[in-house]
């Protein structure tokens, strides 16, 4: 049974490259205020397609204090790498979270990328098998932690001896969020994921990605729509379309080519509910806007306030 039903939810994906405490604070502040679905950070110590010395905030204690700072929005982290902490570790700091956000907590879970950490730091970046390897043996662990007394496990990279974890988080079934476009990261999330949460490309692009994701679900005996579907995508929101040359110029200079590529739309937000609705149309009920410093407040603000009620009342239709 998917959780959450069939209702759309918008989110904002808000990392923590924002140099201030006070400014995360005032953004998530901002998505609870304007009635936003869901809030999450970035697990990476240093985001490999910034600066190598821009500031950005350790992604799980951040979590902890800006959950202890709302009271309704739904806290995530986008995703932590199965890399940075042994698992039975990453269990305890989510059921944490999930008591002082008061049972709000969704967990994302990958299988770890680029990051500068890597080399400035002297931290290991296995090969990609041993990364989605340590993944799969993650999500297995996490949940064993979350649901059973004890726990014993006996895998190729992480071990449980008769282990404990206590107190539980406060929900009975804490979302797991796996977050991947590859082919074996679509079959750990077919196999164990809640949510499955992609970068939005084309309508095109994200078909294909979704029905190679429906075919790993039907090979582990799942079905596929037991598994919420989520993007992720950039915009640049104007008023009036004369404003959007300048706009977006401003916005986007020095912008690395990457993060170019997941703006997904350009314009009002009227066009921004057309450029959204196919994704309704192939299943997708999470879109979570990501957010770079400097914050676009406008686009934020749009987005909660025009383009999700229409895409909200969109999908309702849909469905009658």
């Amino acid at each position: 049974m998917q959780i959450y039903g069939d209702n759309v939810r918008f989110g904002i994906h808000s990392g923590q490259l924002h140099g201030s405490y006070d400014v995360c604070v005032r953004l998530w502040r901002t998505a609870e205020r304007l009635g936003y679905d869901w809030v999450s950070l970035i697990d990476h110590l240093r985001p490999h397609l910034y600066a190598p010395d821009q500031p950005c905030f350790e992604g799980t204690t951040l979590l902890a204090a800006l959950a202890g700072v709302t009271s309704r929005i739904r806290c995530a982290i986008l995703v932590t790498s199965a890399t940075w902490r042994h698992p039975a570790v990453t269990a305890s700091i989510a059921a944490t979270i999930d008591h002082i956000s008061g049972g709000r907590l969704e967990l994302g879970m990958g299988a770890g990328g680029p990051d500068r950490a890597h080399a400035q730091y002297g931290l290991p970046f296995p090969a990609p098998r041993e990364r989605l390897e340590r993944l799969d043996e993650a999500c297995r662990i996490l949940r064993m932690l979350w649901t059973q007394d004890t726990s014993t496990f006996d895998g190729r990279h992480f071990r449980l001896s008769d282990a404990c974890l206590a107190p539980k988080p406060l929900q009975a079934h804490l979302p797991l969020v796996i977050g991947g476009d590859g082919l074996k990261t679509r079959r750990i999330a077919a196999e164990h994921g809640d949510i499955w949460n992609a970068l939005a490309d084309t309508p095109e692009g994200y078909r294909a990605k979704a029905e190679a994701f429906d075919e790993q679900c039907a090979a582990v005996g799942r079905e596929p729509a037991d598994v919420r579907r989520s993007v992720t995508f950039r915009a640049v929101l104007v008023e009036r379309e004369e404003q959007l040359p300048g706009r977006a110029a401003e916005l986007l200079d020095g912008v690395h080519d990457e993060v170019r590529a997941e703006y997904l739309s350009f314009g009002t937000a009227e066009q921004c509910v057309e450029d959204l609705k196919p994704y309704v149309d192939l299943g997708v009920r999470d879109f979570l806007l990501a957010v770079k410093s400097p914050i676009d407040w406008l686009t934020v603000e749009l987005v909660a306030t025009r383009v999700a009620p229409a895409l909200k009342e969109y999908a309702a239709l849909s469905r009658r």
